[in-house]
This record gives structure tokens, C-alpha cells and sequence, in this order.
């Protein structure tokens, strides 16, 4: 299906692992031009650019510490230089811990909101004058923010902020043209859950496939298909909305 995606120039950051690398690949499959960034470097990022690279388009894979402004406005700086225009920014960079709150320091509560709700917000103030419109800005946010999670209070405070930030800007920012939405998570099955011990694995995919409508978890293929709707011309009346694609869980 054409989604009159081709052409387009998007960033999504922190796209080389689970959710953020589904949703860079699909981009690049239906024809978007995207910019990505990773903190670390590893086969993680080797093996994206490999990917990317064999769908063809005009694609890159930078570092930046999106807990680092001055990272965040070079990573802007080369959007600006290399594609000249923003059409579409997915922010999916996202930290997490798990901490009782009792025993949660301040260094460990403003990391998370450094990167989780900072970033996004520098991000996305970074890339407003590279939009017109038209233009989408998705943030991937967590159901987790609505049920909240032991363990993970900063975690899901910085999810429900995004939720905040996002209706606010879809108000400042519609005269404009630019579309703001979110899309709220439930369990993904990503690389991450592969890499646990088996049984653990096992039991969290049966505990959270229990709880869910659908019987099972949801994969980064799945989430990157409502990157594709809100980021066309499909969505266009759609701004402001926060959106679950969590398989109906509870």
C-alpha cells in the first residue's frame, strides 16, 4: 500500500535496537530518507546501516547522547545539513531503571527525565524550524504511565510528562500545520526480552500474554505501522491524540 511516504525526510532517535529500529526499517521500506542515532556503538548500529543500506535511500546512523544537549543540537546540525528538512520526528529514545523509590537518588531521577523528557523536548525544539506544513512529531510513549509500574515511578513520571507536552504543543503548533500524537505502548517482544534466561523469558511472555486482549505481545513491525499511519496523509486530522497499541492489555 502507498502511503505517500516516499521522499520524506525523517529523524527517529535511538533506532537501533527493538521499537526505534522496527520503525526506522519500515520508514525506509516505504520509501522515507532517515536520520537515526544510538548512544553506544556496537553490531547494533553496524548491522542497521547494513540493512539500510541494501533498501537503498538516503539514510544515517549517528551517535548522540540525547542526555547531552550540546549532542542533541549537532545531531539537529546534520539533519539540517544533510537533508535540509524535517518531515517526520519519532521520538523514541527512551532510558529505564529499576529502583524502589525509597532508595531512588536524585543523580538516577534526573538522568532519566535528562534523556526521557529533556531530550524530547530539545529535540523537538531543535527540529521546529526544520518543519513545515505537514509535518508529524510522534512520541513513543508507555501504558505504563497510566497503570504505573513498582519500581519505576521516575520511569513512567517521564512517560505521563510526554503525554502533557504533546497535547500542549499539538494546540501552539496547529495553526502551523504540524501535527503532534503519541503512541502508548504495551509489552513489545524486542531483542532485549531474547536476551534473558529462558525461563524468565517464558514467564514473562505468558504473564503479559495473559493480560492482554489479544493473547500475545505486540513487535516493533506493529508499533512502526502506527509511525506509518500518523506520519500520512491518512492521519491528517489527527493531532493532539495519545494512542494505544498494546494489544488491549489491562
Amino acid at each position: 500500500m502507498d502511503l505517500g511516504l516516499s521522499g520524506k525526510k525523517a529523524l527517529v532517535t535511538g533506532g537501533t535496537r527493538g521499537v526505534g529500529r522496527g520503525v526506522v526499517l519500515e520508514l525506509a521500506r516505504h520509501g522515507v530518507d532517515v536520520i537515526t542515532c544510538y548512544r553506544q556503538p556496537g553490531e547494533a548500529a553496524a548491522s542497521l546501516e547494513r540493512e539500510l543500506k541494501e533498501l537503498g535511500g538516503d539514510h544515517h546512523v549517528l551517535r548522540a547522547d540525547l542526555a547531552d544537549p550540546a549532542e542533541i543540537t549537532a545531531l539537529l546540525g546534520a539533519c539540517e545539513s544533510r537533508f535540509g528538512r524535517l518531515d517526520l520526528v519519532v521520538n523514541n529514545a527512551a532510558t529505564i531503571s529499576h529502583v524502589p523509590y525509597e532508595r531512588l537518588t536524585p543523580e538516577q531521577w534526573r538522568h532519566i527525565l535528562d534523556v526521557n523528557v529533556t531530550g524530547v523536548h530539545l529535540v523537538i525544539q531543535g527540529a521546529l524550524p526544520l518543519m513545515t506544513a505537514g509535518g508529524s512529531v510522534i512520541s513513543i510513549g508507555s501504558k505504563s504511565a497510566e497503570v504505573g509500574i513498582p519500581l519505576r515511578a521516575h520511569y513512567t513520571a517521564t512517560k505521563a510528562a510526554l503525554t502533557g507536552l504533546t497535547r500542549s504543543l499539538a494546540k501552539e503548533y496547529g495553526k502551523r500545520g504540524i501535527r503532534f500524537t503519541m503512541l502508548s505502548l504495551g509489552i513489545i517482544a524486542t531483542e532485549a526480552m531474547d536476551a534473558m534466561p529462558a525461563e524468565q523469558r517464558e514467564l514473562m511472555v505468558q504473564r503479559y500474554s495473559e493480560k492482554t486482549a489479544l493473547g500475545r505481545l505486540g513487535t516493533p513491525e506493529e508499533v512502526a505501522g502506527g509511525v506509518l499511519w500518523l506520519a500520512s496523509d491518512l492521519a491528517r486530522f489527527v493531532t493532539g491524540a495519545v494512542i494505544a497499541v498494546d494489544g488491549g492489555i489491562s
